[in-house]
């Protein structure tokens, strides 16, 4: 057919005669599709039209989405009009040699649904190739004496193409001695023959200049030349005789180089050197070897049946007188099974989804074996199971199909593996291993890593630390396994839960938002949920218990004793007759914390007697010991520390005043009831108030020299320039504390009043007697003026200024012994008042020392304790007169044990406070 005409063979197709039966059955037909086409046809030529001969209207076109499918591109179906398309020039002669019949086949395929057509091409020849001689001139000797008739094969021209476009005829430029002849090899290919028609003179002429001309039958023929040199030899009257004109043998590929194909041999009926005959090819070979002296023909490679099926070789056998004949070796190579089947891989789909459905191609397989009958017919199969199944289409051809359900959880990945087996003998086989992807869908929810978390986190954790994290996997892949997390419960309140802990969506981490506190929140529940990002997506959700543990961050709280409403200590009365195991009270605690850390434990720090109490290690039950001895004092203090159990413990005090007493009329008054100093070391403790109290002295001393020769200098200035220093006018200076101890504290406050003369006074806890030694107060309020002075001379005294308070009665006198002063004596007035005169350098250390002693022995009351002149220190000089409670009731004088009561309080006619049963207030304000 033309260029671009498709034809059916077979049953024939008739477009004119038949087309209404050809359109009703052409369906059913089951012999391939085929066209023919001539070789050199232009990119772009129509072979004929696929859609039409398949079937197919245009309107189909684009949704089968024909195409076809061959080991190389040679051909391409047009997208609009269905036409098969050649892609490139094709030159049959490359493509099949040779072969009388070259045919491309090629695989047509359609989509939606998939179907396999098989299509043949047949190349026609065209007249394309010239022949060609190898050699532009060759050269043939002919002895003068070569008979008439004698013949010689000349070199063959070779032409490509085939059939009538072959090499046909050789002609020779006329010459009279001369004649030409072509003769047809068995395989009908053409070789030229020369021969003598007259006998050869050398002598007349020695040589002859020839044209061999090859031509083909092409229309119009194509030719080629090559000059035939012909030297006449001297006379050689017989030349070598072949055994046989054409030898023909049949060998088997694969022989090892070496093997002895044939041998030729020829005989020359001259004698001597004219019969001597060597062998050579006519031409160079490159597959056989000829011994030059037998004329055995051997191998030097591999014969391949698939490459070259059969060899003709001119060989010579030329005399020693020159005299040359020649013979034609026709070798026939055998097909052996020595060619594994080949496996081609065609419309593999690069994911295939694990919903398909089975039956659903996805793949074509396509075998080719090189060798030719049983040899080359192959059988497929799959090796291992596996949920698809090869099914043949046609020859050689097969498709590759699910035949199970897919699952790319348990399998994402199939390594199908093709056998491919020949019938030859042995049987040969090859495989190939096909990976097919499995395509994900969101078919799998999130996993949580635990059915249930349980997360203990310790309290006052730092807000935005992170406390847990949930994990949950998901085996499906991208969108459909990558899981969020969020809350989406909790027993908190929803607008709390935002200030208690967030959740990270992408790494599941849990973050505190707040610091915990176990005592106000134990625990709390989540529901946390894991969402995919599938389409549906899919979520589970998993239950997160968040326990909140206990620290030792708070103290514990004595619940007993307590103080009561106006800040005063309560005091429990014990008789005197109690025998040792009697419950005096018991110190009630309560701790916040929880386990160990609210486990309380309850310590003696100090004691007024050492021994006579007992307290409950775990019960804070405070029990006698022993027996009230007569020289134990009717009033006890208690220090008593809580502790718990924490790593580091936390404590807390508690001070217990108990009182001897078997009624509560015998409960002394108030200012009875304050503590006595717990006994210290008296050495450590006096050395200490020695040192602190000469270090205060030296500096008073020193301060006072220095004002008062800073006065005497300026004697002449005016007095409004040191108004400060102008009678009645005290010059503060800053009270001297002590060292506050939590027992025998000694706080000591001193002034520094200077007279309008100069003379520097130093009153240690000096003011008017009406003042009351105890009260605290050591100076004026309104004025400026700590304490009017008591110069003798010029300073006077205002009673009406001041508030009245109930002056001391008889019970404030004491012993001379008993009043400070140097050495234990003292000027002073019967009254027991505090002396009113100057005291010197002395006089103020020997009471200090005095003082630092009581408070070593533990008797002394200058301290914080109830009501006394520690007071300096904790009211400032604002603080006026009206402000202070009477302190007279509990005032101890140092130096003495005697305690001075409270005769103004009787005088006024106020009883004793009592308190609720066994208990009393105390006086003074109790510190915790």
């Amino acid at each position: 057919m033309g260029s671009g005409a498709g034809e059916r063979r077979g049953a024939g197709r008739r477009p004119v005669l038949f087309p209404f039966l050809l359109a009703l059955f052409c369906r059913a037909l089951s012999e391939q599709i085929r066209y023919r086409m001539p070789e050199e046809m232009p990119a772009g030529s129509v072979v004929g039209n696929l859609a039409r001969d398949l079937g197919l209207s245009v309107s189909e076109l684009p949704t089968r989405k024909l195409r076809v499918s061959s080991e190389k591109p040679y051909f391409a179906v047009s997208a609009e009009t269905g036409e098969l398309l050649v892609n490139g020039r094709l030159d049959r002669e490359q493509l099949c040699g040779k072969k009388p019949v070259c045919a491309l086949d090629l695989e047509a395929v359609a989509e939606s649904p998939l179907n396999f057509y098989h299509v043949s091409v047949e190349i026609g020849d065209v007249n394309d190739h010239t022949p060609k001689f190898t050699q532009n001139s060759f050269e043939l000797q002919i002895s003068e004496s070569t008979l008439p008739g004698t013949r010689y094969i000349l070199e063959v021209a070779e032409d490509a193409d085939i059939g009538l476009n072959s090499l046909q005829d050789y002609k020779l430029s006329l010459n009279p001695s001369f004649s030409l002849v072509s003769k047809k090899k068995q395989d009908g290919s053409k070789y030229p023959e020369l021969t003598l028609e007259k006998p050869l003179d050398r002598e007349q002429q020695d040589h002859y200049l020839l044209v061999l001309t090859a031509l083909d039958g092409g229309d119009p023929p194509l030719s080629s030349t090559s000059e035939l040199l012909i030297k006449v030899t001297d006379a050689n009257d017989n030349p070598p005789v072949f055994n046989q004109e054409v030898y023909r043998v049949s060998l088997q590929e694969n022989m090892p180089p070496g093997t002895t194909v044939l041998q030729v041999s020829a005989t020359d009926q001259d004698e001597g050197v004219y019969s001597e005959i060597t062998y050579s090819f006519h031409r160079s070979e490159r597959i056989f070897s000829l011994n030059s002296k037998n004329g055995e023909i051997t191998t030097m490679t591999k014969l391949d049946f698939e490459k070259t099926k059969e060899y003709s070789i001119v060989v010579e056998g030329r005399d020693g007188g020159g005299m040359v004949t020649q013979c034609t070796v026709e070798i026939n190579v055998q097909d052996e099974n020595d060619n594994s089947p080949e496996i081609t891989v065609h419309s593999l789909l690069e994911m295939i989804l694990e919903n398909t459905i089975p039956g659903t191609p996805v793949a074509l397989i396509k075998i080719h074996d090189q060798d030719s009958g049983e040899n080359g017919e192959v059988n497929c199969r799959l090796e291992g199971e596996v949920p698809f199944q090869i099914i043949p289409t046609s020859k050689n051809l097969y498709k590759l199909v699910i035949d199970g359900i897919l699952d790319r959880e348990q399998t994402p990945i199939y390594n199908v593996t093709l056998t491919a087996t020949d019938r030859g003998q042995p049987p040969l086989s090859s495989s190939i291993t096909i990976t097919l992807h499995i395509g994900d869908i969101n078919d799998n929810p999130p996993v949580f890593a635990q059915p249930s978390y349980l997360v203990q986190v310790e309290e006052n954790n730092p807000p935005g630390a992170s406390i847990a994290q949930v994990s949950a996997s998901d085996p499906d892949l991208g969108p459909n396994g990558r899981v969020s997390y969020s809350i989406v419960g909790s027993d908190l309140a929803p607008r709390a839960l935002a200030s208690f802990v967030s959740l990270s969506a992408q790494s599941g981490v849990l973050f505190a938002q707040r610091a915990f506190d176990h005592e106000q929140l134990r625990g709390f529940a989540l529901t946390l949920q894991a969402r995919d990002q599938g389409s549906p997506a899919r979520s589970a959700n998993v239950s997160l218990r968040v326990l909140v543990g206990d620290r030792n961050d708070n103290a514990p709280r004595v619940l007993y004793p307590a103080l009561g409403p106006d800040g005063s200590a309560l005091f429990d009365t014990v008789p005197r007759a109690a025998q040792p195991g009697y419950l005096v009270t018991k110190v009630v605690a309560v701790d916040a914390d929880a386990g160990h850390n609210a486990w309380l434990s309850y310590h003696v720090l100090q004691a007024s007697e050492p021994g006579l109490f007992g307290l409950g290690l775990r019960t804070g039950e405070v029990r006698l010991a022993r027996p009230l001895g007569d020289r134990d004092a009717a009033r006890q203090r208690l220090l008593v520390a809580v502790r718990d159990g924490g790593r580091p413990p936390l404590s807390a005090t508690a001070t217990l005043l108990l009182v001897f007493a078997d009624s509560l009329q015998e409960v002394p008054p108030d200012h009875h009831l304050g503590e006595r100093p717990p006994r210290a070391d008296p050495q450590a403790e006096l050395q200490f108030y020695l040192v602190l109290a000469l270090a205060f002295i030296s500096v008073l001393f020193l301060l006072a020299v220095i004002l008062a020769v800073a006065l005497r200098l300026r004697s002449s200035s005016s007095l409004e320039a040191w108004g400060c220093f102008q009678a009645g006018v005290c010059s503060k200076s800053a009270p001297a504390v002590a060292p506050n101890y939590s027992e025998g504290t000694l706080p000591y406050s001193y002034n520094l009043c200077v007279a309008q003369a100069g003379k520097t006074e130093f009153n240690f806890l000096k003011c008017n007697e009406q003042l009351g030694i105890g009260q605290g107060i050591l100076c004026d309020d309104s004025s400026g003026t700590l304490f009017p002075p008591f110069n003798s001379t010029e300073s006077t005294y205002h009673p009406e200024t001041q508030v009245e308070q109930a002056p001391p009665n008889t019970d404030w006198r004491f012993s001379q012994a008993q009043r400070p002063g140097t050495s234990g004596s003292q000027n002073g007035d019967e009254t027991g008042t505090w002396p009113n005169n100057q005291f010197d350098t002395e006089m103020l250390q020997a009471m200090i020392l005095a003082s630092a002693s009581e408070a070593a022995d533990g008797s002394s009351t200058l301290g914080g304790g109830a009501g006394t002149m520690g007071l300096s220190a904790r009211y400032g000089p604002q603080f006026t007169l009206q402000h202070v409670p009477d302190y007279r009731q509990n005032v101890y004088i140092p130096g003495s044990n005697a305690t001075l009561t409270n005769a103004a309080g009787k005088r006024d006619g106020k009883a004793a406070a009592g308190g609720n049963g066994n208990k009393k207030k105390s006086g003074k304000k109790e510190k915790k």
